[in-house]
């Protein structure tokens, strides 16, 4: 359950799915509504996470299965405490970039976890909070590969995989997408980014 009178969206997808974009694109558009907007994101969305998200995306060398997603739990549990839940006890919409879901779709399918696992780690450590809806912006990992390339910088952890890796987690988010359909929103992300943003707008409106 999400706590507080205020409205939690997080969005999902694969690298390069423009994730950034649209959360830039709906924070402008709630504001202009009178919202006051916090946009945050996981890992790295307190200073605790910050050191976690450098751990996790920018080790070099192996990091366990298993312990990478306990530092993926350890890092939503405190944004969660100290981030997520104030913000939305102030009436606040809270706009995240990545949440549980990413956990199972990448530590779950990805890394071959348990993915019921996963998922209830991350339940437990943020005592069962869950989003007021999630927009998956779905692409294929040809594209986003594409996408990534593009943008000429260098990739991180979990960018680096190979091709069957990203495929796996998207079969993971479409299946995620399927079992919880009042949550979540999903969205081709090769659309125009500005059709994309519309169509999420319609589905937030709503819930203000």
């Amino acid at each position: 359950m999400t706590a507080g009178p205020g409205l939690w969206i997080t969005l999902e997808g694969g690298d390069g799915s423009g994730k950034t974009t649209q959360s830039e694109l709906l924070a402008s558009w709630l504001g202009a509504q009178g919202s006051t907007v916090l946009r945050t994101r996981e890992p790295g969305g307190s200073d605790v996470g910050t050191l976690i998200r450098d751990i996790v995306l920018h080790h070099r060398g192996d990091i366990a299965p298993r312990a990478e997603a306990l530092l993926y739990a350890a890092d939503r549990a405190h944004h969660v405490a100290t981030v997520v839940r104030p913000a939305l006890e102030r009436g606040e919409v809270v706009i995240q970039d990545r949440y549980l879901d990413s956990s199972v779709a990448y530590q779950g399918a990805g890394r071959v976890l348990d993915a019921t696992e996963v998922r209830d780690l991350s339940l437990w450590a943020t005592e069962g909070a869950l989003p007021n809806l999630t927009v998956l912006l779905d692409l294929d990992p040809v594209e986003a590969r594409r996408r990534l390339d593009a943008d000429d910088k260098p990739f991180d952890r979990l960018e680096a995989e190979r091709e069957e890796f990203h495929a796996r987690v998207r079969a993971a988010y479409l299946a995620l997408a399927e079992a919880e359909p009042d949550r979540f929103l999903v969205v081709d992300a090769a659309l125009p980014a500005s059709e994309i943003a519309e169509r999420v707008r319609a589905r937030v409106a709503p819930l203000l």
